[in-house]
């Protein structure tokens, strides 16, 4: 049976595919309110704003993201660590690991406001914003950049919640904020007219709104460790072992967004159109790759809680459970990128232009449609399993080895075409589900009997 304590679950009994998918369904949901919450900003400002304030929320979102993103995958460190605790049945620790979290966060988010408030300018010059969106960019990121701390508060709910088995709590919490945002961009965007001003203000007010209704609802959840305010306190020993999960992860999705930034710079040299384009199609290409991503999130608290309690058997069949499923939607949405990509980008834009231009930069993410949900899922797998330097070590490679050198060499070949240097994608994903095969082959020859220990032993 599976075991539960109020709404969060035990992963080391009990049937596995159906764990599984009533764990990932909740994350599912919420990854798609999330898709949807960072949409609504593009799909709101495309619908009633100009093509610059497209192309400043698209390029100042794939800022916020390449900061705040690192920050979500530095949190998985406490979703591990909390995984692997319950598994072993060391639910007191889990108060302390919280409280010490909170603070280490916390710490970043204040620096991390700093450096967003204060080099805007820079960083969007080092992006190549195009210069009639350029103001329209610095304005978009320094709003957000000034409420960094309030979004690493809401990122980090979600990781401390599917580290106890709870993926309810983080659904609840993004539901809320995904209201209010839209609501908030409908105001300011097209009733005020403020543009990709608006859209900023309104990101950052839902999600402050959204923290405080989730601590509400916390404080009436009933969790299977005590805490108190007297955890929140810098705690040495939790912060290496957060950072000794987390820091890896935190690395290799900096590193991995900085490629995406580099490819964004790139298609920005190229005008005003094709730099509109391609955030038009990264915005669906989050929808496509949700349920990869809800397995992923969901393949890592099941191994980090069977990992804990050794119950290795039940985390190798979790990844096959995942692979397979994911793999399904996959093919499907595959096909439905490459052939209906110009429907799916024009909910995105009204600008013919700038839906074809999307369009033909869905062809090629088609193909990472069968990829993505083989190696995602595999990073799960490693993530649970405490892995995480492998993890990042598979994302440099492919970034930098892979994804920005074909970017660049395809950007270079007349007549330049997003189809050509979307092929960057799918040939650095190639790579990674190499890669992931062959660490699996190495542990299976280093721990013959799948007793890898877990990172906090």
């Amino acid at each position: 049976m599976d075991q539960k304590t109020g709404s969060t679950r035990n992963f080391t009994t009990g049937p596995i595919l159906m764990q599984l998918i009533r764990f990932s369904v909740p994350v599912l949901f919420a990854l798609l309110l999330q898709a949807t919450y960072g949409a609504v900003d593009l799909l709101i400002v495309g619908q009633f704003a100009t093509s610059a304030d497209v192309s400043a929320v698209a390029t100042g979102s794939n800022i916020m993201m390449t900061l705040t993103g690192p920050i979500s995958s530095f949190a998985m460190g406490i979703t591990v660590l909390l995984g692997q605790q319950i598994g072993r049945g060391d639910g007191k620790s889990g108060g302390t690991t919280i409280g010490s979290g909170i603070t280490l966060f916390a710490c970043i988010g204040l620096a991390l406001t700093a450096v967003l408030v204060l080099l805007t300018p820079q960083i969007c010059t080092l992006m190549h914003a195009p210069a009639e969106a350029f103001d329209r960019t610095a304005s978009y990121v320094r709003i957000c950049g000034g409420g960094i701390l309030v979004i690493i508060s809401y990122n980090l709910i979600g990781s401390i919640f599917r580290g106890i088995g709870d993926s309810r709590t983080p659904l609840i919490a993004v539901a809320i904020a995904c209201i209010f945002n839209i609501a908030g961009d409908l105001f300011l965007v097209r009733g005020v007219g403020l543009g990709a001003s608006g859209a900023a203000i309104a990101t950052v007010a839902a999600q402050a709104l959204s923290v405080v209704i989730s601590l509400i609802l916390i404080r009436r959840h009933e969790l299977p460790f005590s805490f108190s305010r007297k955890m929140l306190r810098v705690n040495g020993r939790i912060w290496k072992k957060i950072a000794t999960l987390g820091l890896p992860l935190a690395v290799s999705d900096l590193l991995v967004g900085l490629s995406f930034m580099i490819i964004q710079a790139i298609v920005n040299s190229l005008g005003l159109i094709p730099s509109a384009g391609i955030g038009v199609a990264e915005k669906v290409c989050a929808f496509i790759m949700l349920v990869p991503s809800a397995f992923m999130q969901s393949v890592a608290a099941f191994t980090a809680q069977n990992v804990g309690a050794g119950r290795y058997d039940r985390a190798t069949r979790a990844l096959r459970y995942g692979i397979l499923t994911s793999l399904a939607v996959g093919v499907f949405m595959g096909l439905l990128s490459f052939f209906r990509g110009d429907l799916l980008c024009a909910v995105f834009s009204k600008d013919p232009e700038v839906v074809l231009a999307g369009a033909d930069y869905l062809k090629s993410y088609a193909i990472d449609c069968v990829l993505t949900p083989i190696f995602f899922v595999f990073i799960g797998y490693y993530n649970g399993l405490g892995q995480t330097g492998f993890v990042m070590l598979q994302g440099i490679v492919s970034a930098f080895g892979v994804r920005v050198p074909v970017s660049y060499a395809m950007s270079r070949i007349r007549p330049v075409s997003l189809f050509k240097i979307g092929l960057a994608t799918p040939c650095s994903s190639l790579l990674q589900i190499a890669m992931s095969l062959l660490f699996m082959r190495h542990l299976k020859r280093k721990y013959p009997d799948a007793e890898i220990p877990p990172v906090e032993r």
